[in-house]
């Protein structure tokens, strides 16, 4: 199920500056979240395992399942949103999982989402974003108008843009030490800039949903790329510094503004 994988010279050096207890695998099979049965697998690999829960009460009763399984005493790796490297705090080491899903991609961008991962670590950042919320959950849950599995989606991307705007300080750093990752993150915003950019008139015309709009928006935040309104009140230090309690105003002011 896990393999070891052998890492280059390039993400050894960031290893060994931000996380060099990590250890670095690969999983032989694509997942969201995996079964509890197949993440001890880990335990081959790891000193011990240290399964995360949370308080039931942190969750609203129309939660999702796989959210309220995370929550639970179930040793839970992964969850949607998560992408194609996934990184747990669950085992001793940490261990940053890479899916076969990065399988085509170019090796400089896969090298940085393992380096992203790393960083992350360093950074001391929740596991997800049930650990960033905590009990005020209950307060987003309340503020996003969708269904249980949009206002998922919108707190992913809040937790995932209050993590970029710590990242993309380091991420910036890189090129002059290492050039290879500093390109492949700028590549990588690039990317992103004109679909972002017609974020409002797609979700205007109906094309996109809020939810998904957010989650790429906030996917560019740590890309350093311009935020059209709303989500550009969430590139600032004030994000940065009051995080969940700052993510909560944002949204009541949005979808009360949505609903006008």
């Amino acid at each position: 199920m896990f393999e070891t994988r052998v890492v280059s010279s390039r993400l050894e050096a960031i290893q060994e500056e931000y996380a060099p207890d990590a250890q670095v695998v690969d999983c032989s099979r694509d997942f969201e979240t995996l079964p509890p049965a197949q993440a001890e697998d880990l335990g081959l690999l790891a000193d011990a395992l240290d399964p995360a829960s949370y308080p039931a009460e942190w969750l609203p009763d129309d939660a999702p399942t796989l959210l309220s399984r995370y929550a639970s005493s179930d040793f839970t790796i992964g969850m949607p949103g998560d992408g194609s490297v996934v990184w747990t705090r669950q085992t001793d080491p940490p261990t940053i999982i890479v899916k076969p899903r990065v399988e085509g991609s170019p090796e400089s961008f896969v090298e940085f989402l393992i380096a992203e991962a790393f960083v992350e670590l360093d950074l001391g950042v929740p596991e997800h974003f049930l650990g960033f919320f905590e009990a005020d959950y209950h307060d987003l849950n309340r503020a996003v108008e969708l269904d249980p599995g949009g206002t998922y989606q919108v707190a992913a991307a809040l937790f995932d843009g209050w993590v970029g705007l710590q990242s993309r300080d380091v991420f910036a750093s890189w090129h002059d030490d290492h050039p290879e990752l500093a390109a492949a993150w700028q590549d990588a915003g690039t990317r992103l800039e004109d679909r972002v950019a017609d974020l409002p008139r797609a979700v205007a015309r109906g094309d996109t949903e809020f939810a998904d709009a957010a989650e790429l928006a906030c996917a560019a935040i740590k890309h350093a790329i311009e935020l059209p309104a709303p989500f550009a009140a969430l590139d600032t230090e004030a994000y940065r510094d009051h995080g969940s309690d700052y993510a909560i105003r944002w949204a009541e002011k949005t979808f009360d503004s949505l609903a006008d």
